[in-house]
């Protein structure tokens, strides 16, 4: 199954308990922007590789903001995420862990891998 022929609902629930599961925190902006930045990215992953000319203007449209809040606060919740978020997961998704004592993936890193997951969670379904 492609993950364009699955409800955008369901896509969305599946996203939203990967990244309650890694630490994000709901109660930031960015958290929004982040689960639609991995929504977009899942179906045309070529957004990931110009995030700042075509996702961040995208998610700031939908959300009546400037593309330069939305990549303030997905970085934000991504750094937080990284400081308080479940290792385990982390070191699972990503090869590595806070523990690791590496940085923290950069934004279209973390939103790739996300989006990544999905697409293949979706095809061996």
């Amino acid at each position: 199954m492609e993950i364009i022929e699955v409800d955008d609902c369901e896509l969305e629930r599946y996203i939203t308990n990967i990244m309650l599961d890694i630490g994000v925190p709901a109660h930031l902006k960015g958290y929004f922007y982040l689960r639609d930045a991995i929504l977009l990215s899942g179906k045309d992953m070529s957004v990931v590789g110009s995030v700042t000319k075509l996702l961040y203007p995208t998610i700031a449209k939908r959300f009546h903001t400037t593309d330069q809040k939305v990549e303030r606060a997905i970085r934000n919740v991504i750094e937080v995420s990284w400081a308080r978020g479940n290792t385990d997961t982390f070191q699972e998704m990503f090869g590595y862990s806070p523990l690791t004592g590496r940085n923290r993936p950069t934004n279209s890193e973390y939103i790739a891998r996300i989006a990544d997951k999905v697409r293949l969670d979706y095809k061996a379904k």
